[in-house]
């Protein structure tokens, strides 16, 4: 194969793709059957098996049992603002904490429950592996669909026996990290995220309405007050229906 020569499978979904992307192909249309693949392109059972895999793997069609494979409707994304910004004296509750858009009115579920921290939580908490940490788990939705999904650890050096304990219960329940730290005289001035993508997880995409294996973006926030970190969190965004725009201030 000479340099920059794709394999056979590849052209095939690559000519399939564009047609899917243009329109030819709209959404809900069926595939072409492998044995069309074969014939109008002139290769073998196997490249257009390999080229429908690609194209499922890619998150443009799907199979149906019994029916074949069709080609999958995709919405417009739509944005998830993430900003520094903050409206002073505003509440800001866990879906404006995550959104962060002052317009967005969301709604979500909650759990919290204790655990000890792993390696990893560990690390970004600046706790030592096993310390007891509390750990919440939300699932956003605006408009009754499914959004975002976020974990957070919570060191209970810091909320531990405190009216903050519990995230989502309390004189503070529901209020968001920056309120709620500053209800134990903590004051975050500083948040650090990490934005990454990765293949969905099943129990994702049986939260968010997806296949497991599409690409989600994953972002790493931790909320530090003096230099402490006080919650991390883990939050997960399907990237076929949502952007992250950010909006952060200057100075």
């Amino acid at each position: 194969m000479a340099f920059g020569e794709q394999p056979a499978y590849l052209r095939v979904a690559g000519d399939l793709r564009q047609q899917i992307v243009d329109g030819s192909l709209p959404a809900h249309t069926r595939l072409p059957s492998q044995a069309r693949i074969r014939e109008q392109y002139g290769v073998s059972d196997t490249v257009a098996l390999e080229a429908r895999k690609v194209l499922m793997a890619e998150g443009l069609v799907e199979g149906r049992s019994g029916s074949g494979t069709y080609v999958r409707e995709h919405p417009v994304p739509r944005r998830v603002v993430r900003t520094g910004y903050r409206v002073p004296g505003s509440e800001s509750g866990p879906f404006r904490q995550e959104q962060g858009d002052d317009e967005v009115k969301g709604t979500w579920e909650a759990y919290s429950e204790q655990e000890e921290a792993s390696p990893g939580t560990a690390e970004r908490l600046g706790v030592q592996p096993g310390a007891r940490v509390m750990r919440t788990r939300y699932l956003f939705r605006e408009e009754g669909e499914p959004v975002m999904l976020s974990t957070s650890w919570e060191p209970l050096t810091v909320t531990g026996r405190t009216p903050v304990m519990l995230p989502e219960e309390g004189p503070l329940g529901g209020r968001g990290v920056v309120e709620r730290m500053a209800g134990v005289d903590l004051v975050v001035d500083n948040i650090a995220e990490e934005v990454g993508a990765r293949p969905c997880l099943a129990d994702e995409a049986v939260a968010l309405g997806g296949v497991p294996g599409q690409i989600v973006l994953v972002a790493h926030r931790t909320f530090y007050a003096g230099g402490r970190p006080v919650e991390t969190a883990d939050v997960v965004v399907p990237s076929g229906r949502f952007r992250l725009a950010y909006r952060m201030p200057v100075g």
